[in-house]
């Protein structure tokens, strides 16, 4: 056992027992955290606009904050863009974490001194709370990856500026530094494919036992390897016992990451973005993933279908109900106000909080009132491969087809597929009544001769690595929406189909 394993187990053990304290009083935590952002940012600019120094309550809040994007809090992230300070959170931000958005173009999302601990802390405490549970710490003796944006920073204005995924690089503790993969010099290169190749000659012949990434990009580099070794993962890192994930929902690449593996090892499912670290799984035999309700966040939940709604319905911790979709609103203390993040979550506990990720607000089909989420899709096509055990599928997204004939419309299911379906009627078929079970309004329009049953296009097994390469999207952190209400991607990625 090296100095790491074996420091870890009595450190892990201490900041679960921290932990316990707020996982019990989780609403008061939320409560506190309110209070305390709102004392805290009453004099900056957005406090003295949203009248700060008047909130006593939650109830005073809401009728001062409103719901917002990224659009809504644009002027004053311009303002701090342009190096003033105590504009959406006391003093400047020390980072802005840069990203593409599908509307607001480049976001600027501020990470400041006091919400730097919820990014650290918390991706640090998903590993600590494993190794609690578990007893395995050996994995921290061997080499670690993490698939990851470039660690390349630039200046706007005083605030540094980059990836987050590139910024959490730097704050990786000096005692995992020296068993961290790749390089530095490597994780600054730009282009994917050259990044990967890069990378792959810094692993192949390390002795990995972490790999960390989103899904489609960990499957890129596992491809690689076996196309370079002809072996599976397993036996090109026989050491390998921990994968950690996040970004998207890991069901639809299961089976191909593990048949990839070749071997069953543990996971750890994440709820990070750049604009907080919101949750992470603490147990291996339930998939609910705990929410932070302790770190520098205070959380409201929308229900989904009111979310467009001109006064939707706003709850706290304390009033949310299991099973109900929600959108998921911040507030922090990165300056983030009323902030939607764009995901739609569900509780599967309250004793303690646990959600499940269950979509993007955003993402949806309701080209004929449907109000198809992406849940919806990615358990008709999970219990769809469960029925056809030989097909193996790389990606896909469904698009609506609109045609002016009754009868003519229908949902198109755009699937890279590996090996294809013995019988891909009955796969179609499959597929399309298991989102009529999970959607009954999609199952009246069937019914009622508006829509005709699903169509599936088959693609190369690349075509959505090619899609992404071709708008300059390839790798990093960026991924294809599992569905959208137009065929602005549905009409560029059929020059791909087989």
């Amino acid at each position: 056992m090296g100095f790491r394993s074996f420091l870890s187990k009595p450190f892990a053990y201490y900041i679960q027992s921290l932990d316990r304290k707020w996982i019990r009083n989780a609403v008061q935590s939320q409560e506190n955290i309110l209070k305390n952002l709102v004392e805290k940012a009453k004099n900056t600019d957005f406090g003295k606009d949203h009248n700060f120094g008047d909130i006593k309550n939650y109830s005073d809040f809401k009728k001062n904050v409103p719901i917002r994007d990224y659009e809504g809090l644009k002027t004053y992230i311009e303002r701090i863009k342009e190096g003033k300070s105590d504009v959406l959170w006391q003093g400047k931000p020390v980072y802005f974490a840069k990203t593409s958005g599908t509307t607001s173009g480049t976001k600027y999302i501020p990470i400041t001194k006091d919400s730097i601990p919820n990014h650290i802390n918390s991706a640090r405490n998903a590993l600590l709370n494993y190794v609690n549970e578990t007893g395995k710490s050996d994995f921290l003796d061997r080499s670690l990856i993490f698939l990851s944006g470039s660690p390349t920073l630039t200046d706007t204005n005083g605030v540094l500026t980059g990836r987050l995924s590139g910024i959490v690089n730097h704050h990786v503790p000096a005692y995992l530094r020296t068993n961290q993969k790749p390089t530095y010099e490597t994780n600054c290169i730009e282009d994917w494919e050259t990044k990967l190749d890069a990378v792959i000659g810094e692993t192949l012949n390390a002795d990995m036992s972490l790999i960390s990434g989103i899904p489609p990009w960990v499957q890129m580099y596992f491809d690689k390897i076996q196309a370079k070794t002809g072996k599976a993962i397993k036996d090109v890192f026989p050491n390998f016992s921990l994968f950690v994930y996040g970004g998207v929902n890991f069901e639809p690449y299961r089976k191909k990451l593990f048949d990839s593996i070749g071997k069953k090892i543990d996971s750890i499912e994440t709820f990070p973005a750049s604009e907080g670290f919101f949750a992470y799984q603490n147990a291996q035999e339930d998939n609910g993933l705990l929410l932070l309700a302790n770190s520098g966040i205070f959380f409201e939940f929308v229900p989904a279908e009111e979310y467009f709604d001109e006064n939707p319905t706003r709850l706290m911790l304390a009033d949310v109900e299991l099973g109900k979709n929600y959108a998921l609103i911040i507030n922090s203390n990165a300056g983030l106000w009323g902030y939607s993040i764009g995901d739609t979550v569900k509780f599967v506990s309250k004793d303690p909080y646990k959600i499940i990720v269950s979509g993007r607000i955003k993402h949806f089909i309701s080209a004929f009132g449907e109000h198809v989420i992406g849940e919806e899709v990615e358990k008709a096509m999970k219990q769809t491969l469960a029925l056809h055990p030989e097909v193996s599928i790389a990606e896909f997204s469904v698009a609506p087809f609109v045609s002016q004939e009754k009868g003519k419309s229908y949902h198109e299911w755009l699937i890279a597929f590996e090996k294809m379906p013995n019988n891909i009627d009955a796969f179609k078929e499959n597929i399309d009544n298991h989102l009529r079970k999970a959607n009954s309004y999609y199952d009246d329009l069937i019914k009622g001769n508006i829509l005709q049953k699903a169509v599936i296009t088959p693609l190369e097994n690349d075509a959505f690595q090619s899609y992404m390469k071709s708008i300059g999207k390839l790798g990093g952190q960026n991924k294809v929406p599992r569905l959208s209400n137009d065929r602005n991607i549905a009409d560029v990625i059929v020059q791909w189909k087989v």
